[in-house]
């Protein structure tokens, strides 16, 4: 027999955990967390061209990242997108009407190793650089695979009604938060380290967009959940037991 606290928490545990894998599986599948906000494009720059680099062109972190600066891009996990004006707009600079391009990373490019500038040596790699990028691909799936891990040790505890497995499910949520939280501080330092390796022109601020947000937020969300799992665990166990003995006494 569940006590309705203990009952209470696993239901809240379970909403706070479904609502962090939607905020973090929103937040890898969409291109927004980081944004650049560009001034007006020069006279004498070619848009067309510079499209055409960034989405036709060979993967080269500098050529895209200048691509991004003066295009108002935006940098996801997955995805890195700029805004044009549209084709038939190429030559009107006020009232244009923009669209976004956006070009996905491969898996090769995901795994790929950064470089210290300039790229005259290409031996010369820049291992923090790459780790961190390699992180925050890494360890959002990571957490997600942890929460669907509990999930099924949660199915399993249900089936042999027993409470001694959601203490498993606790742990590996709060793993999976940590997870969370890891993929956020590797992207926000991954970009200040591109900063740092390639500066952005003057007038153009970056700022970091929605997408890294829900990913934060599911950061609390998951070790909301874990504490839940765990403090339900815990107290069962401590008033099963002397309920049990009093029943054998």
């Amino acid at each position: 027999m569940v006590d309705n606290r203990y009952a209470t928490a696993l239901v809240i545990g379970s909403v706070l955990s479904l609502l962090a894998t939607v905020y973090l599986s929103v937040a890898v599948g969409t291109q927004h967390w980081f944004q650049y906000s560009s001034p007006p494009v020069k006279q004498g720059v070619n848009l067309s061209e510079l499209k055409e680099e960034f989405i036709g062109g060979d993967f080269d972190e500098k050529t895209y990242s200048e691509a991004m600066f003066h295009l108002n891009g935006t940098l996801g996990l997955w995805w890195r997108c700029i805004q044009v004006p549209s084709p038939s707009h190429w030559y009107k600079q006020l009232d244009s009407t923009m669209e976004t391009s956006c070009v996905s990373f491969t898996l090769p490019q995901q795994f790929s190793p950064k470089y210290k500038p300039p790229r005259i040596n290409k031996d010369e790699e820049d291992l923090l650089r790459t780790y961190l990028w390699r992180s925050q691909f890494l360890l959002p799936l990571v957490s997600l695979a942890l929460v669907f891990l509990s999930g099924l040790v949660g199915v399993c505890a249900c089936l042999c009604r027993s409470f001694t497995p959601t203490v498993g499910v606790g742990v590996l949520h709060f793993l999976a938060g940590l997870c969370s939280l890891g993929t956020v501080c590797c992207f926000r330092a991954g970009v200040d380290l591109l900063h740092y390796s390639y500066p952005p022109p003057g007038g153009v601020e970056g700022s970091m967009g929605w997408s890294l947000y829900l990913a934060l937020i599911s950061f609390p969300l998951q070790m909301m959940a874990a504490a839940l799992f765990l403090w339900a665990a815990k107290s069962h166990r401590k008033n099963y037991t002397p309920m049990t003995a009093y029943r054998v006494a």
